[in-house]
């Protein structure tokens, strides 16, 4: 017959986990300190009365499934796109120029192409017609920037 002895009970030792909980402690009372002061920050205040500049909506050309063009929801042509965008994207802060463009998926790439040729040289030209203007400061005169979406499917 088999008959075991009563053993007694192993208890676990803590005192790692001990140690390594007061290190943690010690490490987080020496740090907090530190960061606290590591950044001040002057925040600059705003004069009461003053208002921020209504924001331009931005430019948007629309190239459709059936191949139309639109530019703020108003139908263009493919030459007379670059004549009507140029005053729009002049319109725009200096430095914030930008164009989006929602291309239908199943349209082919050529029709896209094409669009783009046209907002490029609109944005040449409204570059080149700021840097006229007088007062013109060279940081400001950047290019168009140019985001290309996709239209959802309805």
């Amino acid at each position: 017959m088999d008959v075991r002895r009563p053993s007694a009970k192993s208890d676990i030792n803590i005192t790692p986990l001990i140690d390594i909980v007061l290190v943690l402690l010690i490490v987080f009372i020496v740090m907090v300190p530190g960061l606290s002061k590591a950044l001040q920050v002057a925040v600059p205040r705003i004069a009461d009365g003053t208002k921020d500049k209504p924001v331009e909506p931005p430019v948007v050309v629309t190239l459709d499934g059936e191949g139309r063009l639109f530019l703020q929801r108003e139908e263009v042509t493919l030459a007379s796109l670059r004549e009507r965008l140029v005053p729009v994207v002049m319109l725009q802060p200096l430095g914030l120029r930008k164009v989006f463009l929602k291309v239908d998926g199943e349209l082919a790439h050529e029709r896209a192409v094409q669009v783009l040729d046209q907002i490029r040289v609109a944005s040449d030209q409204a570059r080149r017609e700021t840097r006229a203007r007088p007062g013109f400061q060279e940081e400001d005169g950047g290019p168009v920037k140019v985001a290309l979406t996709r239209l959802k499917a309805t």
